[in-house]
């Protein structure tokens, strides 16, 4: 997923809070809501890290760092925006307290999703990295051996 289609995902999830919240909804019938908003804002800030340190294929094949950088703090504050006035329906109709519970079960749901979800596309990384790095090793490898066998052949030693 890029960062794109996690705040389009995010923001369909706000826009449907938002209409709920005006039609006078509970934010106990919103969860579900809710939590697809969380998902998108979880999956968003792995994809934040991940551009930070690429694996090597995709620094060899995506487009300039600048413009992944521009995207990405564009996204991240409409993120942030999309957050605090969440934050702030919750807060002013619930408590301030329901708000760091709504934390702590975030904090849970991404905790429990890193381990599942994170560490599986970190491990496709390695291996297509590991793939990359052993072709580029063979390639290398039969080349080296090919300049040796004729220069070999050519001085006469075999």
């Amino acid at each position: 997923m890029d960062p794109v289609s996690c705040v389009a995902l995010a923001t369909g999830s706000f826009k449907a809070l938002k209409a709920a919240i005006g039609a006078g909804k509970d934010i106990q019938q919103m969860s579900g809501t809710l939590s697809q908003w969380g998902k998108a804002f979880s999956d968003f800030t792995n994809i934040e890290e991940r551009e930070k340190n690429p694996p090597f294929w995709k620094k060899t094949f995506k487009g300039s760092d600048e413009e992944t950088a521009l995207e990405i703090f564009a996204q991240k504050k409409k993120m942030e925006q999309m957050r605090s006035e969440i934050k702030d329906h919750i807060s002013f109709t619930m408590g301030p307290s329901a708000w760091k519970e709504v934390l702590a079960i975030e904090a849970q749901m991404r905790r429990r999703r890193k381990q599942e979800l994170y560490r599986k596309q970190e491990q496709i990384d390695a291996a297509i990295n590991f793939a990359i790095g052993l072709v580029i090793f063979c390639i290398s490898g039969g080349i080296l051996f090919c300049l040796f066998y004729f220069l070999g052949k050519y001085q006469g030693r075999w």
